[in-house]
Formats: C-alpha cells, structure tokens, sequence
C-alpha cells in the first residue's frame, strides 16, 4: 500500500509527502523528478521540446511503476490524476490525499520558489493567476472525485499537514478500506 498526494502544483505535495514517510518509515518519490530524471530535462523543456502528450505519457508510466511500490508516500503531479487511467491505477493501492490551498496560496509559494520558472510550465496562455484560476476549478471535480481525504495547506505549516495525514492514516481499519 502506498499513499498518494494530489493537488495542484504548490499545494506542498513534495514537501509533506517526504515528511509523512518521515513520520510512517517509509519512502518518499515525486513522479515529477522521476519523469525529469528518465528525461534528462525539466519539466519546462519537455513540454518545449516534446509537446505536454509527451510529459503526460511519461507521467502516466511512471505513475505506473509508482502503483507497484508499497510502502511509499507518493507526490503526484498536478494534473496526473486528470487522465482517467491514471486514477484507475491508483484505486487499491492507496489512499489519495487531496492538498488544497486558495488561489493567492498557490500565487504566493509559486512567487517565493526560485525553481517554479525554470520547472513549471505555464499551461494555458499568459499564466499567473488566470492560469491558477482556471486550471484549480477545471481540477477540482477530478480531485474531489478520486481523494480519500481533503487537506487544506493553507496558514499550516508542513509539519502540521502531515501530521493530519498520518493521524487520518492511522486511524484507518487495518484492511485499510478507510473511512
């Protein structure tokens, strides 16, 4: 059994899926570096290069590989779990976690990490905020669709998300059909 995260990009996916396995001894893998590692290029130069169906089919065979793992906290890209193969995958070998946070949230962490430009992609023209906007309510039915649990990073350190994860987590039957 895995546990994986989903939301938008900046939601923290990355950084409390590595605190989460922390805090359960286990491992920590986000499908974005490891599609950027088989590529050898960001994410940015794979869509510039080699168009986003390209990106999204490396997604999805990692995410593959991913669903074979056990005992893995798993950060999803953001749009990984649009492609309905993709959330099939994911069903029985465990939980989704849905990470959410405001629009000014996203703009506000996407502005402070220097690696967003030269990783993300803007992925409807212009980006910013009309980017934010659209693709968060576009998602969110898809997010909604596919979580177990709904976590709100907003005014909430790491630390506390992950706690809520693994407090959730453990409180979950032991043949783990959760709640």
């Amino acid at each position: 059994m895995n546990i994986y995260l989903t939301g938008y990009r900046a939601t923290g996916k990355s950084t409390v899926g590595a605190l989460v396995a922390r805090q359960l001894d286990w491992s920590s893998v986000d499908t974005d570096e490891l599609v950027e590692e088989e590529a050898g290029m960001s994410i940015s130069e794979i869509f510039t290069r080699l168009g986003e169906t390209d990106f999204r089919e490396r997604e999805s065979q990692v995410l593959c590989q991913c669903s074979l793992l056990d005992a893995h906290v798993v950060a999803l890209g953001g749009g990984a779990v649009v492609r309905r193969e993709n959330r099939e995958r994911l069903q029985g070998t465990g939980p989704v976690v849905w990470l959410t946070a405001t629009v000014d949230t996203i703009l506000e962490r996407l502005q402070g990490d220097s690696a967003s430009s030269s990783r993300r992609p803007d992925l409807v023209a212009g980006g910013g905020r009309e980017e934010v906007e659209h693709l968060v309510r576009e998602r969110s039915a898809v997010y909604r669709d596919c979580a177990d649990l709904v976590v709100s990073t907003d005014q909430r350190t790491p630390d506390q998300v992950a706690g809520e994860i693994v407090t959730w987590f453990g409180s979950r039957d032991p043949g783990g059909e959760g709640e």
